[in-house]
């Protein structure tokens, strides 16, 4: 049976507006996205099946491009439409934040920072330049590496942070692996970037290692 032969309470759609966005299911809101079923399957019913298929629907948003545009259901159109709402989402959550206040604790820079580096399938090397109000005034991805490591190069650090003119900087990189435990290789590298940018009088103000769900703060540590 089609999603519009159900009763008007049961539809995704006319849930959400009678009861709220929260009274909804995790599939009735893809449904809602996916609009339309295939071939034997209703809207949501192709929804639970790819839950079922990625495994969550985390999984399902960070999915590859390809995975998702060959997954039954979906295609080019409704991929571009799943990323759309996840980054819109994102941007909203640190919006405020970042813009009106600023990080006025490592708790608000970490969780800024697993926003964007938890879901990264290398690793890659952030560097936030901050003013000396601790706003942002601009996010960098600087260094990129294979699955276990990144060359991280200090002397590149020191000259984007000049020409942004930044007062201090929070560093942080992602382990794929899920483990956030630093390693020697991590705390070496951090010492050669606080050296370097000392030279120019620009603060490190912490190094975040960004592993499934949790992170580990440098400064928290007494590695800084």
């Amino acid at each position: 049976m089609k999603i519009m032969q159900w009763p008007k309470q049961e539809r995704p759609r006319e849930k959400l507006l009678q009861l709220g966005v929260h009274a909804l299911s995790d599939a009735e809101l893809l449904a809602i996205f996916i609009q339309c079923g295939v071939k034997g399957e209703s809207a949501l019913d192709v929804a639970k099946r790819l839950l079922t298929e990625f495994g969550s629907l985390r999984q399902l948003l960070h999915a590859s491009r390809r995975r998702l545009i060959n997954s039954k259901g979906i295609g080019v159109a409704k991929y571009a439409l799943l990323q759309a709402s996840a980054e819109l989402n994102r941007r909203a959550l640190v919006e405020v934040m970042v813009k009106e206040r600023g990080f006025s604790s490592s708790e608000e820079a970490s969780f800024y920072l697993q926003q964007h580096l938890r879901d990264k399938q290398r690793e890659v090397f952030t560097v936030l330049m901050l003013d000396s109000q601790h706003q942002l005034i601009a996010l960098h991805d600087m260094f990129f590496g294979t699955i276990n490591a990144a060359t991280v190069y200090p002397r590149e650090i020191v000259k984007q942070a000049l020409e942004d003119n930044a007062a201090a900087v929070i560093l942080a990189h992602n382990h794929p692996s899920g483990h956030p435990e630093p390693s020697n290789a991590d705390e070496q590298i951090t010492q050669r970037i606080v050296q370097a940018l000392s030279l120019v009088d620009i603060n490190v103000l912490d190094h975040f290692v960004i592993g499934e769900g949790t992170a580990v703060s440098f400064a928290q540590r007494g590695l800084l």
